[in-house]
């Protein structure tokens, strides 16, 4: 069964574009559109991994990690956050709160999010 990567994101072009790159590595993707939504999905598909954007609508990504570390089903669930800020201090408070790796919009290119999910999932 492939494994199950859900993209909580709400830029559209940038979903577009993981979703059809994950999905010819052999993933089954979701997506969500923002914090709220995401959650309720992570509770529902049991992803296997999460990209989550940090600065999103109604609830952002630093939240939905804070709610996933509350849930003993949902807190193992690797996390590569992607954002628009590289900023440290952000960076170790998503890893506080279980990110696993990061990627900055900007500077990514599809491969690399291929490899970092490779490496944390397979």
């Amino acid at each position: 069964m492939p494994k199950k990567i859900l993209i909580i994101e709400d830029e559209e072009l940038l979903c577009n574009l993981l979703k059809r790159k994950l999905n010819e590595e052999g993933y089954q993707t979701s997506v969500a559109k923002d914090g709220v939504e995401g959650m309720k999905m992570i509770k529902e598909i049991k992803p296997d991994l999460i990209l989550l954007d940090i600065v999103m609508p109604n609830k952002n990504g630093f939240e939905v990690m804070d709610e996933m570390q509350t849930d003993e089903k949902l807190k193992h669930i690797p996390i590569i956050v992607i954002s628009n800020s590289g900023q440290p201090v952000e960076i170790d408070k998503a890893k506080e709160l279980g990110a696993k790796d990061w990627l900055i919009k900007t500077e990514f290119d599809p491969q690399e999010v291929i490899e970092k999910v490779k490496k944390q999932i397979g």
